[in-house]
């Protein structure tokens, strides 16, 4: 029981365990009687065999692949990351099922924002396993990590008879998983097309809720009309749905009290108030201004320009709307020169709005997003072209300007933003450079698979990634938008992902007698050859759920080295053989928990279980590996 799980998080596991808390009587020998869970939540079971949703061929299958855990892990590239011991930003090459899979325990609930632009399926732009459940080892094979015999990977065509089904298939397990790692306030955004704008809808609407849903953003995405075909499309759609969107309560029996409290729900920002739509026409010394409406309904007022030529016609508001103020503000407001009739003295009255007085106050987003303010595809075209000497190494390159704006309305000061379809990288050079703008420091995460490509100088999308990061961080850090550009935090961690570091057992009853011999003999020691000491620390602080950007200290603990793990939160020895003396003084510094090697007791079984118990006694978690 003193082994650490070298297994990604449980998602079915947990959620079982929800349900034996919640409604114990449902069990029986250990499984759910479904008959006694439907009594339990009486009028909330449909019995109906007929009912709305969304359903497609291989979902009961794309359910259980969510409900299999990884047993990968993630190896640290320092050499091909820059700042490696100090960046909070993570890049990290792999598919992104098995990652997400992986991130379960350390990131779960931390991501403010995610954003996302998959495949949008338009007949020849993902590859998938013939064998459809995809994992670790189809993963591996691809990669090239080991023999590819045995897999064969093709794209998904229009013609084949479950487009939309292996779409869904791809997109099903990674959006329930990423839902779990959203703060109670996060948000994620999908970019998408006509190809699967309706399923998409459907299939966020089945996993995040449809109450959840809050704006499908309309993106200008081209400005040129398309003269070869019958209609020129010009637009694609950004979905957002929010983890959480209503107010919602909970109680907590604590001492017989019913406890009430507030679980914080999202809420978009307002954005930053542009200074050119303010003017300062008649040079009123308070500054800029602009009118706003002043829709009178509850009076008549007549404007100083028609009272001067005796018109007795009267500025009548529009049925439904009444006055900001009362008369008498109204009055106040007028000899205060805060209302305007119009240019030519003669249209309804509006107030002044100063734009010192309103620009902490910012201006609402709207869901039509022009490709004069955010950009277009050429916009995001032209950008890498300017990174990379004037060529493009990816199409299809999202606007950086596009990724500030939903960072602008989502995300404040110290947010992590995560993209698992990372592509050209635009989602971490555009929350850089949102940073840069306002000084915040948000960090990323961003997956990319190293799916191939024809460019000699960049043979895989990961290698384009992570070359874009070099060079976007390297033009940023020469930036002189802000005078203190050289505090921002401007690097990245780069993973791997890879089989685990740890050799994985087999399943007994798949073994013959002599088959579990050699077994055994092999696992005499569970370490994989060539893997350094490093691999193996960060594969434990990830299954220990802690962040792969957690602080790492080599101290000395007696004649020993032990790895001190955020401030001594967890410490791991990965000495050959681990003395009496040094877990005596591990215990002495008093750490949340404490990891081992297990052949590091070498056999010794009594000081393991002597350990296990002193450590418990303290209230230290302890665990072999």
């Amino acid at each position: 029981m003193d082994k650490l799980p070298l297994t990604s998080k449980d998602v079915l596991a947990e959620k079982i365990a929800r349900i034996r808390e919640e409604f114990p009587e449902v069990f029986s020998e250990g499984k759910i009687d479904f008959e006694r869970l439907k009594m339990a939540i009486g009028e909330f079971v449909d019995n109906g065999r007929e009912r709305y949703g969304l359903t497609w061929a291989g979902k009961s299958e794309a359910i259980r692949n969510i409900q299999t855990p990884s047993v990968g892990t993630l190896l640290p590239v320092p050499e091909e990351s820059v700042n490696f011991e100090t960046s909070e930003n993570l890049i990290i090459e792999g598919d992104n099922l098995e990652v997400l899979k992986l991130l379960q325990k350390s990131y779960h609930g931390q991501i403010k924002m995610i954003y996302i632009d998959p495949p949008y399926n338009t007949g020849n732009e993902f590859i998938y396993p013939d064998n459809f459940r995809e994992g670790l080892e189809d993963y591996l094979r691809y990669s090239g990590q080991v023999d590819s015999d045995g897999i064969k990977l093709s794209t998904n065509t229009e013609t084949d008879g479950r487009f939309h089904s292996k779409w869904l298939n791809m997109m099903y397990p990674r959006l329930f998983l990423a839902r779990n790692l959203l703060k109670d306030d996060g948000v994620i955004f999908v970019s998408i097309d006509d190809h699967e704008v309706k399923n998409l809808r459907c299939l966020m609407d089945e996993i995040f809720g449809e109450e959840n849903f809050f704006a499908s953003f309309s993106w200008q995405s081209r400005q040129s009309v398309q003269n070869d075909t019958d209609m020129s499309v010009s637009h694609e759609y950004i979905v957002g749905y929010a983890k959480r969107r209503r107010h919602e309560h909970r109680r907590l029996k604590e001492s017989n009290q019913s406890v009430w409290w507030d679980i914080p729900e999202f809420a978009a920002l307002p954005l930053p108030l542009d200074p050119e739509r303010f003017s300062n026409p008649d040079n009123d010394p308070r500054g800029p201004w602009k009118a706003d409406p002043l829709m009178p309904r509850m009076y008549d007022q007549i404007s100083p320009m028609r009272l001067r030529t005796r018109t007795q016609e009267r500025s009548i508001g529009q049925a439904g709307r009444c006055w900001r103020t009362d008369e008498e503000s109204y009055k106040k407001l007028l000899s205060d020169n805060r209302i305007v009739f119009g240019t030519t003295g003669q249209s309804r009255p509006q107030l002044k709005v100063f734009y010192h007085e309103k620009k902490d106050f910012g201006s609402v987003a709207t869901t039509w997003l022009s490709g004069d303010t955010v950009g277009t595809a050429t916009h995001g075209t032209r950008e890498l072209q300017g990174l990379f000497d004037g060529q493009s190494p990816f199409d299809t390159v999202k606007p950086t300007a596009l990724i500030k704006f939903l960072c602008q309305i989502a995300t404040r000061q110290d947010d992590i933003v995560l993209d698992f379809f990372a592509g050209s990288g635009t989602t971490y050079h555009a929350v850089l450079a949102q940073n840069l703008d306002d000084g915040a420091n948000r960090k990323f995460i961003m997956v990319q698979l190293p799916e191939t490509t024809e460019n000699e100088s960049f043979p895989r999308i990961s290698d384009i990634t992570t070359e874009r990061m070099r060079r976007a961080i390297q033009v940023l850090s020469q930036s002189s938008v802000r005078g203190d550009a050289e505090n921002l935090e401007l690097g990245f961690r780069l993973f791997r992902l890879s089989s685990s570091n740890f050799k994985t057992w087999e399943s007994e009853s798949t073994l013959t007698p002599g088959e579990l011999a050699q077994q055994l003999r092999l696992f005499a020691d569970n370490l994989l050859a060539g893997r350094s000491q490093q691999d193996i620390l960060y594969e434990i602080v990830l299954k220990s759920g802690l962040p792969l950007t957690a602080s790492i200290a080599h101290i000395q603990v007696g004649e020993q080295s032990v790895f001190s793990i955020s401030d001594g939160a967890l410490l791991i020895c990965l000495e050959d053989i681990i003395s009496e003396n040094t877990l005596r003084n591990i215990v002495g510094m008093s750490p949340r928990s404490v990891v081992c090697l297990d052949t590091a007791f070498h056999g010794n079984d009594n000081l393991k279980t002597n350990t296990k118990l002193l450590m418990e006694s303290h209230d230290i978690e302890f665990h072999t590996v």
